[in-house]
């Protein structure tokens, strides 16, 4: 290529400072790094290419391999910021730049001294003064790199220590991440990306953007929780604040995923050009926003009851008010030498033009100063890790990975987990949620581990969650219908918004476990670490126990090894014993790591030969909101077990399932719907389930907006197989909402109304009569052609039983 092509790309790299997105952060600082060292470079490489008659010089090999080597790492450059743009990852742009800026500076230093060693042949221009001038000024162009910081996070992370706050910090300060929107839209691209690395089949470079996307996702739960301690002092429910804002919601808004936004904080995203949940990364089927009317007032209650004044969200449309994140740590060090300010554009995603947020200002008084900046900033992370925000999908954090960010650097330089579903089918189970709720095994196992996981899906960090009703068919459901297909009748007797279910969530990705020589490295390290632990659970100090169950419950989370492990270890049966603790965060610990240990099946038996499902019950009567939840969580995946489900109910637990499925939070809800729909599939606990009045709860929870219908219908269509059963469903007003759901609902959720529908019509003639006068027979009609095979057989069978006995009729009168 020689030296004329070098000046050639130079200049065309120096040409990019006109483009319009030079000054966003962190492309300017990168830029300026690279422009810096190629200023020096060009005059050298110019008077080079003019004496290129120089014989001596030209020929030389070391000259010009050194001219081609520059030629192609400015024209990296110059691919990598063209490439770049307002919605690419800013991590992973700084990870691929930071590898190549000291590689071209080397190979600067290393060309400037061989060509001082050519003192003779060199052209006038280039003395050996102004050589050791121009060498001089690289080698002063010296920076630190984030990258360092950012390796050094996940190889924290790996080892299940970390990232720590301020490096959370450092890491957002450095790349631009300085507001909860820009999290949100890195955790966005880092998905794309990872897409891509998939499509290639590039498995170590998906390994490590998930690793990644856990770094960012991290972050964003952070901000969560800093959020939630700096705006009231009374305890507010998670699901109260906008994911996107960060503030308790005023005008909550559902969009077609399913997930509850602040309208004019969604709306802008959606007007950024950005068509998918910020959330949940699904991409967006349509934009229209439906008012959550049932959230909006249940905070409004919240706020009235507690004293809380809503902000006012007229004053707070804008998504880039400085971060509570880097709010609370104001001396977070900057491993930057070129402090580029934090911009406050956004851009438009279709056109690419820069686009000026509206005024912002705080919408709640900054945090007392007896709680200070730097308690918040050197908090533990995991001492915030659980229930942080909705996201239901397991994140995980493997060991392994060496060197993390070798392959990000060898891509610069050279240019699906198994799942499996428990389907529990019964002539009486009712069929699950749709596959939009499937559960995902832990990515950390193997093959064979993935194919004994429970079904679960996990909160955000990490925590392991109940996942969907357990699966009693294989067919997949088709798409449902938007909003727009659903009629007024449902929208006017119900005065609530779309059928919709909240999928599962991913704030967190896989993460492909180790090679197995570094896995059995970590695993002894893992078991000299839990015999520790097992020691102190036996302490009798409080503080030493809580500790001891949150660092169980934090390994227990991170994967099938580590379960095992601990199962291996005696540990279950002194955390069943913490059970019954007088310490909130000690019960909370332990209850949470059973959870988490119970994914392994054979940690189930040990769980339940324990002696746990007593106490477990203790916990669900007497624990706090998050114990109850994970108690309730605890016994679904217990439950699993078929002789389990008899002893469950048996033992008491259905009565304060049902309280939970009544008076719990959103989450404790849909865990005790979850458990008492295992239950449900054994036939002496249907009756008790009943009885507890579980019924008149499962059918408020019909309502779209408490985002449980295909839960609920689920359970119902299960005790409609009982008489007991059948007339709670038809006291407590529940024929009517059946039939809409027939009509209106999910694939799933039509197929179990329908089978619910069956059972009440079949067993009684005043039922029969019910079903009729509310309009069944259309939707029936409908469900007949197009529905799931089973929502088909039950359709038919129905209206089949209805000409029957519109014909027996006829033949009597």
């Amino acid at each position: 290529m020689g030296t004329s092509a070098l000046v050639d790309s130079i200049s065309s790299f120096l040409n990019l400072s006109s483009s319009r997105h030079i000054d966003l952060d962190p492309f300017e600082k990168y830029y300026k790094r690279v422009e810096e060292l190629l200023i020096v470079l060009k005059p050298v490489a110019a008077a080079a290419a003019a004496a290129s008659i120089n014989s001596d010089l030209v020929s030389e090999e070391r000259i010009g391999k050194s001219f081609d080597d520059l030629t192609q790492d400015v024209d990296h450059s110059i691919d990598l910021f063209r490439s770049w743009h307002a919605f690419s990852s800013k991590v992973y742009f700084v990870l691929q730049i930071e590898s190549l800026i000291p590689k071209m500076r080397e190979t600067i230093v290393d060309t400037f001294h061989f060509l001082m060693s050519f003192e003779s042949n060199l052209p006038d221009d280039l003395t050996p003064p102004s050589l050791e001038k121009c060498l001089e000024k690289v080698k002063q162009l010296s920076y630190e790199e984030i990258s360092s910081v950012i390796d050094g996070a996940l190889r924290d992370q790996r080892d299940g220590v970390g990232p720590t706050p301020d490096v959370l910090v450092t890491i957002g300060e450095n790349t631009g991440l300085r507001s909860n929107q820009e999290i949100l839209i890195e955790a966005v691209a880092l998905e794309r990306q990872k897409e891509i690395a998939e499509q290639s089949e590039n498995n170590s470079e998906v390994e490590f953007l998930d690793q990644l996307i856990v770094i960012v996702n991290r972050m964003h739960e952070r901000l969560l929780l800093i959020k939630q301690t700096q705006t009231s002092s009374v305890a507010i429910l998670a699901d109260f604040f906008c994911p996107l804002s960060l503030e308790v919601m005023t005008d909550p808004v559902i969009v077609s995923s399913g997930q509850t936004y602040e309208k004019a904080f969604i709306k802008r995203w959606i007007d950024l050009g950005l068509k998918v949940c910020p959330k949940t990364r699904q991409t967006l089927t349509h934009t229209t926003l439906i008012p959550n009317y049932t959230v909006k007032a249940l905070i409004a209650n919240w706020c009235e009851t507690n004293d809380v004044k809503l902000p006012d969200p007229n004053k707070s449309t804008s998504l880039n008010e400085l971060s509570p994140l880097l709010s609370c740590a104001e001396s977070a060090p900057s491993v930057s030498t070129h402090r580029v300010s934090n911009k406050s554009n956004d851009w438009d995603a279709s056109t690419g033009e820069t686009v000026k947020p509206p005024s912002s200002s705080n919408l709640h008084p900054s945090p007392s100063p007896s709680r200070s900046a730097s308690a918040l900033d050197t908090s533990s992370l995991h001492d915030y890790e659980d229930r942080s925000n909705d996201s239901r999908e397991m994140k995980t954090d493997a060991p392994g990975r060496s060197s993390v960010s070798s392959t990000t650097r060898g891509s610069v330089e050279n240019g699906q987990t198994s799942e499996n579903h428990h389907h529990l089918r019964s002539p009486s189970t009712a069929s699950s949620v749709s596959n939009e709720d499937s559960p995902r095994a832990d990515a950390n196992e193997n093959s064979e581990e993935s194919a004994h996981a429970t079904p679960y899906s996990s909160d955000a960090s990490g925590e392991i969650r109940s996942g969907p009703l357990a699966a009693a068919t294989t067919s997949a459901a088709p798409p449902r219908r938007d909003l727009s297909d659903f009629s007024p009748k449902f929208m006017d007797r119900r005065s609530r918004g779309q059928f919709w279910r909240r999928p599962s969530e991913r704030l967190g990705s896989r993460i492909v476990s180790a090679p197995s020589s570094e896995t059995r490295r970590d695993l002894i390290e893992v078991e000299n670490q839990v015999k520790k632990l097992v020691e102190e659970l036996k302490s009798s100090s409080l503080d030493v126990q809580r500790q001891a169950t949150a660092e169980i419950r934090l390994l227990a989370k991170h994967n099938m090894d580590n379960r095992i492990v601990i199962g291996n270890s005696g540990a279950i049966v002194l955390l069943v014993e913490l059970l019954h603790s007088t310490d909130s965060a000690t019960q909370e610990n332990a209850v949470t790591a059973l959870l988490n240990l119970s994914i392994n099946d054979n940690n189930k038996s040990l769980i339940a030969a324990a002696g746990a499902i007593e106490p477990l019950i203790h916990v669900l009567q007497n624990g706090s909101s998050e114990a109850k939840e994970n108690a309730a969580a605890t016994l679904f995946s217990l439950s699993v077990i078929e002789e389990l489900k008899i002893k469950i109910g048996q033992s008491g637990a259905i009565a304060p399932l049902v309280d939970l499925l009544g008076n719990g939070t959103p989450r404790g809800k849909k865990d005790a719907a979850t458990a008492l729909f295992n239950l449900s599939i054994h036939q002496e606990n249907k009756g008790t389930i009943v009885q507890s009045g579980a019924v008149r709860y499962l059918i408020d929870l019909m309502d779209p907006a408490a985002g449980m219908v295909d839960k609920a219908v689920a359970v119902l269509a299960n005790l409609a197989t009982i008489p007991e059963g059948r007339n709670a469903i038809g006291q407590e007003g529940g024929i009517g909402l059946l039939v809409e759901v027939v009509e209106l609902g999910s694939a799933r959720g039509k197929e179990n109304a329908a089978a619910a529908l069956l059972q009440l019509s079949t067993n009684s003639g005043r039922f029969c009569n019910m079903v009729l006068q509310e309009g069944a027979v259309p939707p029936l009609v409908a469900l007949s052609q197009s529905g799931t095979p089973r929502a088909r057989e039950k359709a038919q069978a129905l209206l089949s039983y209805f000409r029957n006995q519109r014909h027996g009729n006829a033949g009597r009168g």
